[in-house]
């Protein structure tokens, strides 16, 4: 059973009223269907009988599929078209005598606003089933984040680098970090150092495993939060996501591990006691590399999985960006209740260390920050180099995370 959330209440019921004369006028001419045939023999329409129930099959059917959500922009389309024609042939006004003409006038110019609507419909539904299935309605599913501040990026080093790691990142960015516990986050034995570094641009779980890393972990960038574990891989299933290691209770709650199309691997949480975390000053950005061939089916299942949207889609994005320059590829920037993610479409000819970087973070002075990395251990990989309104540098810490940090330029 789908949960329907405001936004979608209020949308449905926007395409009602839109189009409530459809379904009025479609009722009406079934209940009196010889009314309804005379009144087009009246404007000299050929067929009359035949024409009188396409309409009353247009005036119902397309307003169905409309307001249900399903083939919406062609039905749009048709209604579109329909009620053009029928404002053409029913408000001549410029043939009346002027004191008729005010009255059929005003109807002719309402009617060219309902044409209006139907077409900002029918182009809405098509800009969002770029990256969506003829039947999908993303609100329709649970809304499964809990806020960004509780997601987190996964970060595994060498126990020996754990403490110089903590030292440089939260030198760099600010913030502290809970105390370092030994845990198993596993569902198979295993054993590592475990604590979450909290900063105002972003979280980190930090992990130290004193033992084999078991497989799939390790490949997992990400972390989510999720207000319930069961409908949250309910819903990334539905939305095209593998489940790859099925929920498994950790010493906080239960995770689980998905697969998205495109080999995107994430971790879900849940915690048995809710955390209270405070809002990032910044939210950091999720990057993500995917193929040409894949990354339509990564947008459409992420979408509906995150009740998201396409913030921005660019495919001549500056290939400086993947360290290409002179070269462009494709970039799509998606914002969710999950946060912000970025994902770069290539064909895999990257030099390093581009597509090592899984998270990158926005900062109030690039200069100041990479100062701060520097003087804490961190290594500049890449200068920063100035793209999309950012200046951005890349930079490897202590054990070999590589991350992104950009600074808006105000362009």
């Amino acid at each position: 059973m789908h949960t329907w959330s405001p936004p979608l209440l209020v949308q449905r019921v926007a395409l009602l009223l839109l189009c409530a004369a459809y379904l009025q006028g479609g009722i009406d001419k079934a209940w009196d269907f010889p009314g309804a045939v005379a009144e087009t023999m009246h404007f000299g329409l050929p067929m009359p009988t035949l024409v009188t129930a396409l309409t009353i099959v247009i005036e119902l059917g397309a307003s169905v599929l409309i307001i249900a959500g399903f083939y919406r922009w062609p039905a749009a389309l048709v209604l579109a078209a329909f009620t053009l024609v029928a404002t053409f042939l029913a408000n001549r006004f410029w043939e009346l005598p002027l004191a008729q003409r005010f009255p059929v006038e005003n109807a002719f110019f309402e009617h060219l606003g309902l044409v209006g609507g139907f077409l900002l419909v029918a182009w809405h539904d098509l800009r969002g089933r770029r990256f969506k299935g003829p039947f999908t309605d993303a609100t329709a599913a649970p809304v499964a984040a809990v806020g960004s501040q509780y997601d987190t990026t996964h970060v595994y080093v060498a126990p020996a680098d754990v403490d110089s790691f903590v030292q440089s990142f939260l030198a760099t960015f600010g913030g502290q970090s809970t105390k370092q516990g030994v845990a198993q986050v596993t569902p198979t034995p295993s054993s590592t150092t475990t604590q979450l570094l909290q900063t105002p641009v972003g979280t980190v779980s930090l992990f130290g495993f004193k033992t084999p890393i078991p497989r799939p972990f390790g490949d997992e960038r990400t972390g989510y939060l999720v207000k319930d574990m069961d409908a949250a891989i309910r819903a990334a299933r539905a939305a095209g996501a593998d489940v790859i290691v099925s929920a498994f209770p950790d010493p906080i709650g239960r995770d689980a591990v998905i697969q998205w199309p495109g080999g995107v691997n994430m971790q879900l949480y849940w915690h048995t006691t809710p955390p209270n975390y405070a809002a990032f000053q910044t939210v950091p950005e999720n990057r993500v590399y995917v193929s040409p061939d894949r990354s339509a089916a990564f947008v459409r299942s992420f979408l509906a999985f995150s009740h998201g949207k396409v913030i921005s889609d660019d495919p001549h994005a500056p290939g400086v960006e993947i360290g290409r320059s002179g070269d462009t590829f494709r970039r799509i920037r998606i914002e969710s209740t999950f946060g912000k993610m970025s994902v770069q479409v290539t064909d895999g000819h990257l030099p390093w260390p581009y597509g090592h970087e899984m998270t990158g973070y926005e900062v109030p002075q690039l200069a100041d920050t990479l100062v701060k990395a520097k003087a804490s251990g961190a290594t500049v990989l890449v200068e920063p180099y100035s793209a999309d309104g950012r200046q951005i540098a890349i930079v490897s810490f202590p054990g070999g995370y590589v991350a992104e940090i950009h600074a808006a330029t105000g362009q």
